[in-house]
């Protein structure tokens, strides 16, 4: 029997993965820290990106504690320059880059249009959607010279459905869904896959920093089919999945992990059936 898929186990052995927002508060495990972990689990070389060195060196330490290597690099994605020095980092450490996981993202400016602060509008997009162009700018060039290579980009489900009280926001992570359809177009022919993954609400260490009591939290669990909490390990998983060969036929795919929130538009929800 010939064209068997790979083993998880290792798939990704000795492929470069750059992984921006790899940090993550103290123990808790962000979106960016699980999809790191589990990249190297599977086998990458993974280059840890975060403006603080503290957080990256945890996630390091954690890679490491698993018998794996990670290297960190310091540095703001809203920069060229910066992002044009993690990727020669990347080349120079390890040879080259197979996967990049654009994870970098904040809530950014408050209010609607008539009341959000344009510095803090600008800023916003800089961070939610230029970052992800700069990362890309670098990094596929590199990956054309391996062959091709796997970009995924972290949006939100809010950038499919809008309807949070600030208009930055779902405006910012609707142009992260549009922007990996049209660079799944571009650069196909180069046999570099671009996918989202949209995230639902996640109980993350960012979420919780917030300030949550447990009826937010139980509100927010419920806000789903499945009535169950999600973290930062969903998230990862998704990553993992279109980052690895197992996705080789898939590009330009957004991949919502919400628990099924965004296939219904009503949140009084049927009664969960036991099976």
């Amino acid at each position: 029997m010939t064209d068997l898929p790979p083993r998880i186990a290792r798939e990704l052995e000795g492929k470069v993965a750059i992984v921006t927002g790899a940090g993550s508060q103290a123990e808790g495990i962000g979106n960016g820290r699980a999809a790191a972990l589990l990249l190297a689990d599977a086998g990458a070389h993974v280059v840890l990106v975060d403006r603080e060195r503290a957080p990256a060196e945890r996630t390091a330490e954690m890679i490491a504690d698993d018998g794996y290597e990670a290297l960190v690099v310091v540095a703001d994605v809203t920069r060229e320059e910066e992002c044009r020095r993690i990727v020669r980092a990347a080349v120079e450490r390890f040879g080259g880059v197979d996967v990049l996981v654009n994870n970098v993202g904040i809530g950014g400016a408050k209010g609607t249009a008539v009341e959000t602060d344009l510095a803090e509008w600008n800023h916003g997009l800089l961070v939610n959607v230029t970052s992800m162009m700069l990362m890309a700018k670098f990094t596929i060039p590199e990956m054309a010279k391996r062959g091709g290579g796997a970009i995924v980009n972290i949006a939100s489900v809010a950038g499919l459905r809008g309807g949070t009280p600030n208009l930055l926001y779902p405006t910012s992570k609707g142009a992260v869904v549009n922007m990996t359809r049209a660079m799944a177009v571009h650069h196909a022919r180069d046999n570099i896959r671009v996918n989202c993954v949209c995230p639902g609400m996640l109980h993350t260490p960012m979420v919780y920093a917030k300030g949550m009591t447990a009826e937010m939290r139980e509100a927010r669990r419920n806000r789903s089919l499945l009535r169950r909490e999600g973290n930062g390990w969903d998230c990862g998983a998704a990553v993992l999945y279109l980052a690895s060969g197992y996705a080789r036929w898939v590009t330009g795919t957004i991949l919502t992990v919400d628990a099924g929130a965004t296939a219904t538009t009503s949140l009084d929800l049927p009664d969960r059936r036991e099976y």
